[in-house]
């Protein structure tokens, strides 16, 4: 899928204006940037960038609540989907708090550089998750960080009873659901991913300890 095929479906399908696809451009500039002395993505997929990346990030943006005023991202290395969110909330949701929550000090420094460049409202906490503070969210995510139930004991300092989870992930995901409702009582939605045929988006609410 091409960068323009891939800004069309941005543009047409999702709504993202011009003002954002720009922004969303200068992510991506200092993501090739960075990513040359810093693993920031895979290498392999950099080539492929907007699909593998910005779309599979931007597509989870239509499930945010109505009302968004605090979002958390789990593990947020590279940028992925927390700095694309919050380039979409810039003009949809612009009072929302993005805090991404990364151990990686390198990583954080290249989150810090783009809510810069493009002013996203953004807190970037350097520290594992287990140590962040509680901060009640609307909204947690996640990418390719870990098994459903293991995300789940990740995002409890995070959650309330009205707070969504909101993971991109691949193959195997609902037999992770099944495994996690070993331990957990939540609600759940997979909806297919538009990047890629074989991802899927896993939407939780209701989430409480068994």
């Amino acid at each position: 899928m091409s960068e323009s095929h891939v800004k069309t479906i941005l543009s047409e399908q999702l709504n993202v204006s011009r003002e954002t696809i720009d922004d969303l451009d200068t992510l991506v500039g200092l993501l090739k940037k960075w990513n040359k002395t810093i693993n920031l993505v895979g290498n392999a997929t950099i080539a492929d960038v907007w699909r593998r990346h910005v779309l599979d990030s931007a597509q989870i943006w239509q499930l945010r609540p109505n009302k968004l005023k605090v979002w958390v991202d789990l593990g947020s290395g590279g940028g992925f989907p927390g700095l694309v969110l919050a380039i979409l909330a810039k003009t949809d949701a612009p009072d929302a708090v993005f805090h991404f929550i990364e151990s990686d000090a390198r990583k954080c420094a290249f989150l810090r550089n783009v809510s810069r460049e493009t002013s996203l409202n953004t807190v970037i906490h350097t520290m594992r998750i287990e140590d962040a503070d509680e901060i009640t969210a609307d909204v947690v995510s996640a990418r390719a960080l870990a098994s459903v139930d293991v995300l789940l004991g990740l995002s409890v300092s995070f959650l309330s009873e009205n707070t969504y989870c909101l993971f991109l992930k691949g193959r195997g995901c609902a037999t992770e659901v099944m495994k996690a409702h070993e331990s957990w009582h939540f609600q759940s939605n997979m909806i297919e991913s538009v990047s890629d045929s074989s991802g899927t988006i896993l939407k939780l609410w209701n989430i409480r300890r068994a």
